[in-house]
């Protein structure tokens, strides 16, 4: 059943279609597992539309297929097009403007302006979503009336998607703000603050307070009980002063209020102004430093995880593989949380923005330097079959792992996505881990018989893809699985 994704998507990819005794089960699989549902149905082809209007079990077919199974209109049938998207169900509508979006960006974007005052909020929200395919700068003008919308949430999808716009009016707010909020110090005394500080007045009327920070260290620290570290000639710092307030203009561009409970109002608006503003912006603010030397920088008052947790969002929503490298720092870093990275969770958002070569590259690293222990959310996001250096580094920290006499349970997870991630042909590679080896004396009894039978169920298993892929690959030729 693990394997059952592979199959399919090898199956789908040259052209199977599955035999009609066995769409009940295929059915069946695909309704225990959400994960499965998109390549089964393709596999499935119409018969299982046909099937789930006969079985509500099956139900959840007509719901993933476009429009609810309804056939779509064609890119010229422009009375059909309009028809359906007056007349058509929820379902159907969004699955138009989906379709539409994807092949024909303005198309469907003046669609929606047409009945857009008519729409229902939820329904607003729905299709606003749908323009983050194809998203360009020719959706500002709408984005910005979007921006005035009775709804609260449409209201910060909207802010969303025009922060993804590096060169959009709201963007450019963004970076004033935020730019108002962060500066250069190059000294402890109240006397002086780096020429790269914003300006006096941010464009949300709340003046820069960021300038003056250094004479409000003197006077004595907002945060209580922080550790400031000021800056100095040959080592300067940042020095932060969060918002002030949070006013209508800022609330009109996404900002939310009010802050979480436990959570800092001023720390929470700070948040939202750096994760919206570009990237792009910080260099010219902060006196020219690259990404690398910006996240270097210390940070005074404490304010360091703060700042830094915002950076990472903006990059991920940026998609900004130069800031990303710049969070993650070196994979051998004695700190595995990275310059500015200080979860798990966040450590693998930052890596999908690396193409897979570079991704696997950075997990390898890591697992040489920290093990496995931590690796298990990074390995999710690394492209399948693993790259030959992964691929190596996994094995061999299983291997470490074994020699150490601990228990093969503790590394379940690992040796689960071993088994289907690994490249196949790197079963050959294993022979020398399949004999049970001497245990030391302090070795967990029994622990090298266990060692061994996983990793015979680990070349079990890249042995049974190899065969799966050579027997659904065209003149037998074997494809990596």
């Amino acid at each position: 059943m693990e394997l059952l994704p592979q199959w399919l998507a090898a199956a789908n990819t040259h052209g199977f279609a599955a035999p009609p005794q066995t769409l009940p089960a295929l059915l069946d699989a695909a309704r225990g597992r959400t994960d499965l549902r998109p390549a089964a149905l393709e596999f499935a082809g119409p018969r299982a539309l046909w099937l789930a209007r006969l079985n509500t079990d099956w139900r959840f077919a007509l719901r993933s297929a476009p429009g609810g199974g309804t056939a779509l209109p064609g890119a010229d049938e422009t009375e059909r097009i309009q028809q359906l998207w007056q007349e058509g169900l929820f379902a159907e509508r969004v699955s138009l403007l989906s379709a539409i979006r994807a092949r024909e960006p303005a198309a469907a974007r003046e669609l929606l302006e047409k009945t857009w005052p008519t729409e229902r909020a939820e329904d607003r929200l729905m299709f606003l979503d749908s323009l983050r395919t194809g998203l360009s700068a020719e959706d500002e003008p709408f984005l910005e009336r979007a921006l005035a919308d009775r709804s609260r949430n449409v209201r910060a999808t909207a802010a969303e998607l025009l922060s993804a716009l590096p060169d959009s009016a709201l963007a450019a707010r963004m970076a004033v703000r935020a730019g108002a909020c962060v500066a250069v110090d190059h000294t402890n005394s109240a006397g002086h603050t780096d020429s790269t500080a914003a300006g006096k007045r941010g464009t949300s009327g709340w003046p820069s307070r960021a300038v003056e920070a250094s004479h409000e260290r003197d006077a004595g620290k907002e945060r209580a009980g922080a550790a400031g570290e000021g800056g100095t000639k040959d080592r300067p710092a940042l020095v932060v002063e969060a918002p002030h307030e949070c006013d209508a203009g800022m609330e009109r561009d996404g900002v939310v209020a009010k802050a979480p409970a436990g959570r800092g109002e001023r720390s929470w608006w700070l948040g939202q102004l750096v994760e919206a503003a570009p990237l792009g912006s910080w260099s010219e603010r902060l006196g020219g430093r690259t990404p690398e030397e910006i996240v270097a920088l210390p940070v005074a008052d404490d304010w360091r995880a703060e700042l830094h947790a915002a950076w990472c969002r903006a990059a991920v929503r940026q998609r900004d593989a130069d800031w990303s490298r710049a969070l993650l720092g070196a994979p051998s870093t004695p700190e595995a949380g990275g310059p500015g990275a200080v979860s798990l969770a966040e450590r693998a958002k930052l890596l999908a923005t690396l193409d897979s070569t570079e991704r696997a590259e950075w997990v390898a690293g890591f697992i040489a330097t920290h093990g496995l222990s931590e690796a298990f959310q990074l390995l999710g996001v690394c492209a399948v079959p693993w790259a030959p250096p992964l691929g190596r580094a996994v094995v061999d920290a299983l291997n470490i792992a074994r020699d150490a006499g601990s228990y093969p349970w503790s590394f379940s997870g690992v040796m689960g996505l071993a088994e289907r991630c690994l490249d196949p042909c790197e079963a050959g590679h294993l022979d020398g881990l399949l004999a049970v080896p001497d245990e030391g004396e302090d070795a967990s009894p029994g622990a090298g018989s266990y060692w061994a039978e996983a990793f015979q169920r680990l070349v079990g298993t890249l042995r049974l893809r190899a065969a799966m892929a050579e027997e659904l690959a065209p003149s037998g030729k074997e494809e990596e699985a």
